[in-house]
């Protein structure tokens, strides 16, 4: 289980220990509702100030599309007025080893009153963690991040592979062998507790495992990790998409969720049946339920649409299975070998254009929903309901998750539990951005499309 926050330092005595370890900035972060991170960085100097008052951004953060062009069709942000604070989250900064002049922390968005703003997407997995508490249930989430990995030639045409394959073999990284002893040792000195790292399936692919931690700091360390690996590339010459699809030639990027729900020392997951049972099966039953809104939130973009395509192990219809990587929704049974504290359920519709603390918070919520009415979770799926007939998928119930914007959008809207999540105001200001995105797309050609979201996240 999760042990407590340590507590933060004195802001100035935290500034003047990073001054003394030669910091010059402090890195503040978030993701808009494209899951693109932006910041501000601050002097360390200014560390106490901003800790206390934070830092001016505009509120039109909230309405940035993929393109960074900003719709103003949402109608509470529909002027260029408007400011609110960035506040520092003190007890999550860490100095970057990668970035010796820089520190970074993970930043909430707060009202110039400093009351909470209703667009801050921290706050909205906040609260639903609170949620959780509340019902006495907690949470533990953890990240695979597949990303590509390529030369940095200067040009944004057709990326050249820093690595040739063969998938999962050690060779594959020989040539890389200086990038992947930095994410090592990076991740380690930022405090990233990592699983494994790996080549994966597609050339210049490869996936690296956070380790399982409570939702906030899990979405906190996810952004983290996109700094560490950014710097660590940018060291040896290399460049990395973290893009749902790069290209129509290669493989595809899911950020993976794995999502395990506790009661006390209990997983609720755990079972001796080889699938969930009981409150654990009322998760995944609820996940399952909502899992075209959930879709929309956690693998939202234009260039999420085109990776999920049946028999890629994206999960593009909607069912659940245990061990099977076609299910969306992949069950992870614990061993005795294992300890049955390591049953989880794998999300595989998500990437890396969902904000990742929306996309928790939307997961939870449609989980916790389930053990809440005691939904009943059907048979799991072994197979691929890609390669059955149509009567085949109607006969068992199963449908194609949505394939479009406006398919997105009404599972979502439909679902009281995973909009509820979000909220009214971020709710509307997310579908704004997503309705540019599709406007912005309407009538290019999909490469073209996946081409300007290659570099984005």
């Amino acid at each position: 289980m999760t042990t407590p926050a340590p507590t933060p330092l004195e802001p100035r005595a935290l500034a003047a220990g990073l001054t003394a370890a030669g910091v010059a900035g402090v890195t503040i972060s978030w993701a808009d509702n494209n899951g693109i991170p932006r910041s501000r960085t601050v002097p360390v100097g200014a560390l106490p100030r901003v800790a206390e008052v934070g830092v001016g951004i505009t509120t039109l953060f909230a309405v940035f599309d993929s393109a960074d062009a900003i719709t103003f069709a949402h109608a509470d942000l529909a002027t260029p007025s408007g400011d609110v604070r960035l506040v520092p989250v003190l007890d999550k900064l860490v100095p970057l080893a990668g970035q010796p002049a820089l520190a970074w922390a993970p930043g909430r968005q707060v009202a110039a009153d400093g009351d909470p703003w209703p667009y801050d997407q921290r706050g909205a997995l906040e609260r639903q963690v609170d949620a959780l508490a509340a019902d006495g249930l907690t949470a533990l989430v953890g990240y695979e991040m597949e990303f590509g990995v390529y030369l940095d030639d200067g040009a944004d045409d057709e990326p050249v592979p820093a690595h040739p394959g063969p998938a999962y073999s050690p060779q594959a990284l020989v040539g890389i062998d200086g990038f992947v002893a930095d994410v090592l040792r990076d991740c380690a000195a930022n405090g990233l507790e990592l699983g494994q790292l790996h080549a994966e399936y597609g050339p210049a692919q490869m996936e690296l495992s956070l380790a399982a931690t409570d939702p906030v700091t899990a979405a906190d360390n996810q952004l983290l990790a996109r700094q560490t690996l950014r710097a660590a590339a940018q060291r040896h010459g290399l460049r990395l998409t973290f893009a749902p699809l790069p290209a129509t030639t290669v493989a595809g990027n899911g950020w993976h969720v794995h999502t395990s729900l506790w009661r006390g020392e209990r997983n609720l997951l755990a079972s001796h049946t080889g699938r969930p049972t009981d409150d654990g099966a009322a998760y995944v039953a609820g996940l399952l339920r909502d899992l075209p809104a959930v879709a929309a939130v956690t693998a939202p973009s234009q260039g999420s649409l085109a990776r999920l395509r049946p028999g890629f192990f994206a999960g593009a219809y909607g069912f659940w299975g245990v061990e099977n990587r076609e299910a969306p929704l992949r069950y992870v049974p614990g061993t005795a070998f294992l300890g049955e504290g390591n049953a989880n359920v794998e999300l595989k519709t998500s990437d890396a254009s969902a904000n990742p603390y929306l996309a928790l918070a939307a997961v939870l919520a449609a989980g916790a929903a389930g053990v809440a009415e005691g939904l009943t979770l059907p048979e799991p799926v072994q197979s691929d309901p890609g390669t059955w007939t149509a009567d085949e998928r109607a006969e068992h119930a199963i449908v194609a998750l949505p394939a479009s914007q406006e398919e997105q959008e009404k599972a979502l809207t439909g679902s009281p539990r995973v909009a509820g999540a979000l909220g009214p105001a971020l709710l509307g200001a997310f579908l704004a951005v997503r309705r540019s995105d599709a406007a912005s797309a309407h009538d290019r050609d999909v490469d073209d499309v996946l081409a300007g979201l290659r570099w984005r996240y």
